[in-house]
């Protein structure tokens, strides 16, 4: 299992994500939409909590995507729902950053 609780880890090339965008990686079948804001790189899992949209699709500004189904948009860094029609939050994931390498972290329990 690796580190301390870890089960599966996704990566992708830092460059590959320009600020302002995002990008779909997978870790033991979570789709994980990697997502830069100003060069700060969080993870959300890709599924809007209001019916199962694909967030990776949608569109980010500054902190927020925005479900491209009905509009429902969340706080990338926090994972809670700021638009309804969406109230539940959705999964965030750690992110770190290493030698060029955006690294998501799926943990026990994530």
């Amino acid at each position: 299992m690796g580190e301390t609780g870890i089960e599966r880890r996704a990566s992708v090339k830092a460059a590959e994500v320009p600020p302002g965008h995002m990008r779909i990686v997978e870790a033991g079948g979570i789709r994980i939409a990697i997502c830069n804001v100003e060069g700060v790189f969080c993870a959300i899992e890709d599924v809007c909590s209001h019916d199962d949209g694909p967030l990776g699709e949608g569109t980010l500004r500054n902190a927020e995507v925005e479900c491209p189904r009905h509009g429902a948009r969340f706080d990338v860094r926090t994972g809670r729902a700021t638009r309804m029609p969406a109230v539940a939050p959705v999964r965030v994931f750690p992110v770190r950053t290493e030698g060029g390498d955006v690294i998501v972290e799926v943990n026990n329990g994530a």
